[in-house]
């Protein structure tokens, strides 16, 4: 089963309005402030590093070109065509390979792992933003993605986190100008609570390594000039041993 055509025509709509260039998108932060944070705390946990690295829900390939640089293969994958066409737009040299790629989809997820073979996958911020029937299948084709060998670092937005989002929707002077795009689409970030993401990974499959909570930084500042950071949490997962 694949996400529905409106769900799909929202981020389409989204990616090709999207304004260009560095930061312009709520959640495009440099890596410096988030895939190289992640990365310190996912890479001491692969026990297969030299494994294809899948960049799950890539958007505009920011995180995707820098994680490219660090692992022999890394593939971003989108459900937006836009955003994956962004994404090669972006990375003139070809540091990385781009798909779109419906991730609720488990035929998408086993032809890629046919393609790679098991892979180690990152993936930010992607089941809040999903329709809640999509989310245990988005995770289980995460796990075939990792297969046998390779491990996950999933990180999501904090219970915490939504009270922010909707304060910030609901305030007077209405949502920051890089948020808003994101309800004018129709992409609202839903709820996922704290317990269900190990749930999520425990039906799939995938055991908890690891665990913590950290700020998900973004690009929006609120009207006083305070940069925007979400709470959230991190995972790292796999197959038992």
């Amino acid at each position: 089963m694949s996400v529905t055509s409106r769900y799909r025509e929202a981020w389409e709509g989204f990616w090709r309005e999207a304004p260009d260039g560095p930061g312009e998108v709520f959640w495009d932060a440099g890596p410096e402030r988030t895939a190289a944070v992640h990365l310190a705390l996912f890479e001491p946990h692969l026990t297969a590093p030299g494994l294809p690295l899948v960049d799950l829900g890539c958007g505009n390939g920011t995180q995707t070109r820098y994680l490219a640089d660090r692992f022999p293969r890394v593939i971003g994958v989108d459900l937006s065509s836009a955003a994956v066409d962004r994404a090669r737009r972006a990375d003139a040299g070809g540091r990385a390979a781009y798909r779109a790629l419906d991730a609720s989809d488990g035929t998408d997820a086993e032809t890629l792992h046919t393609d790679l073979g098991d892979a180690n996958v990152y993936i930010r911020g992607v089941l809040h933003q999903c329709e809640p029937d999509d989310r245990q299948r988005l995770v289980d084709s995460v796990a075939t993605l990792v297969g046998e060998r390779g491990r996950v670092c999933l990180v999501e937005l904090a219970e915490a986190a939504k009270p922010v989002l909707m304060g910030l929707a609901q305030s007077p002077a209405g949502p920051p100008a890089k948020l808003a795009p994101v309800f004018r689409h129709g992409i609202a970030p839903g709820e996922v609570s704290d317990a269900a993401v190990p749930r999520y990974l425990r039906a799939a499959g995938l055991v908890l390594v690891a665990e913590g909570e950290l700020p998900l930084i973004t690009t929006e500042h609120t009207a006083d000039g305070t940069l925007i950071e979400l709470p959230s949490r991190w995972y790292v997962a796999g197959r038992p041993a």
